[in-house]
């Protein structure tokens, strides 16, 4: 979470004060409506007909994306090799198995590896745009769509981002955004799926909300009314996310220009390469991106005095290395619901052993990346960057 403050808390006071936090009611009685409206606010900024406000996370958007689409057992969804395990797990959460692919330099999702990895039982694709940074969604989707795939936006990490001038998350058949405290627009926790095509979106909204043959909207259901989660969000939480949309723009414009600024005072330093980006214009502006001949280079320039920087490699929880339940195929409480072992999996590709994606693990090691606040100041920014240049001076590896 980068900004929070008396928007959300005037929404708060207001939500509390009518005494009704549960996501339906009747306006004509006080309600709010902070959910509906939240939908209907961020369904228009994305692009899409449809926006399902959900607890849980980004995890739970997911997977309501791909329950909506119809995704289950007997079918894979190619994944990339780094992201956070919530994009594989969602796909276990429908009972379907993920497949992990290479990701390239701009640290998304490989468009060559993603078609090498396709199968017979290829249902689906999960790109991710990662720290703020779009995939290359136009090749992507020519290869989803020449296979009949679909595809799924894990834009978890990219609220608000854009692809050559469309919202990321409106590009695929669904998207899904994460709202938890440590992405660019929060509420603590909770998260956001999108889509145009009504019949994914019932089915989605169904799947979230386990009493909905309860709830008025239940009369307009096409589809009928399973059993499936409770990921119902609550007033308060739409209280604050209508806030925080309202702070987007100026988040998102803060990060850009000094992001910008890191880019272009950086490009043509010896030795300190700009890693490609997709669409720089649509980049959240959240982080600035490096890559090094060798991890040796990244470490050192990542080590130097004033830098900040990190390896993907090392954070712990984002390489597929590191997805410990999945490599050792722990799901769920019982054996018999674990989607490893379900009949009409057997013959699926769940081989997560390190040669699988050899080259996201050296991609992960060679790159270094400085994470960008939009409220870093002028001389913040001026130091930093003289510590990068500073860190190429005389540069020996």
């Amino acid at each position: 979470m980068y900004r929070i403050g008396d928007i959300e808390l005037k929404q708060l006071e207001a939500t509390i004060a009518s005494k009704q936090l549960f996501r339906v009611g009747n306006p004509a009685c006080g309600h709010w409506q902070q959910v509906v409206n939240f939908e209907k606010e961020f369904a228009q900024l994305i692009g899409t007909k449809h926006a399902l406000l959900v607890s849980g996370g980004g995890t739970a958007a997911l997977t309501c994306a791909l329950i909506g689409l119809g995704i289950g057992p007997g079918d894979e969804v190619i994944v990339p090799a780094y992201t956070f395990m919530a994009t594989a797990s969602a796909v276990l959460m429908a009972g379907a198995i993920p497949v992990i692919a290479d990701i390239d330099e701009s640290l998304a999702l490989s468009p060559e590896a993603f078609e090498k990895r396709i199968s017979k039982h290829t249902k689906a694709v999960m790109p991710v745009h990662m720290i703020g940074r779009p995939a290359d969604m136009d090749k992507i989707m020519d290869i989803a769509r020449k296979h009949g795939l679909k595809v799924i936006e894990d834009a978890c990490q990219c609220d608000g981002g854009s692809y050559k001038g469309h919202r990321v998350g409106s590009i695929g058949d669904a998207g899904a955004f994460s709202f938890n405290d440590f992405k660019i627009i929060s509420c603590g926790e909770g998260g956001g799926m999108v889509t145009s095509n009504p019949d994914v979106y019932e089915r989605a909204s169904i799947f979230h909300d386990s009493g909905s043959a309860f709830r008025p909207y239940a009369k307009d259901f096409s589809i009928p009314v399973f059993l499936g989660q409770q990921f119902r969000a609550t007033e308060l939480m739409g209280a604050v996310m209508r806030g925080q949309l309202r702070r987007l723009e100026g988040i998102l414009s803060d990060a850009r220009r000094i992001a910008g600024r890191f880019r272009a005072e950086l490009d043509g330093v010896k030795g300190l390469k700009i890693a490609p980006m997709n669409d720089p214009a649509g980049d959240c502006g959240i982080s600035v991106v490096f890559t090094f001949e060798s991890e040796a280079g990244a470490r050192k320039f990542a080590q130097s005095p004033g830098v900040g920087a990190w390896l993907p490699i090392d954070t712990g929880k984002h390489v597929f290395t590191n997805w410990e339940p999945l490599l050792k195929k722990n799901i769920y409480h019982h054996l018999r619901m674990n989607p490893f072992y379900f009949e009409e999996n057997k013959g699926l590709r769940a081989d997560y052993g390190a040669e699988v994606c050899k080259k996201t693990l050296d991609i992960c090691k060679r790159t270094a990346i400085i994470s960008i606040s939009p409220d870093f100041d002028e001389q913040h920014v001026a130091q930093r960057i003289e510590a990068c240049k500073k860190a190429m001076k005389n540069w020996k590896i």
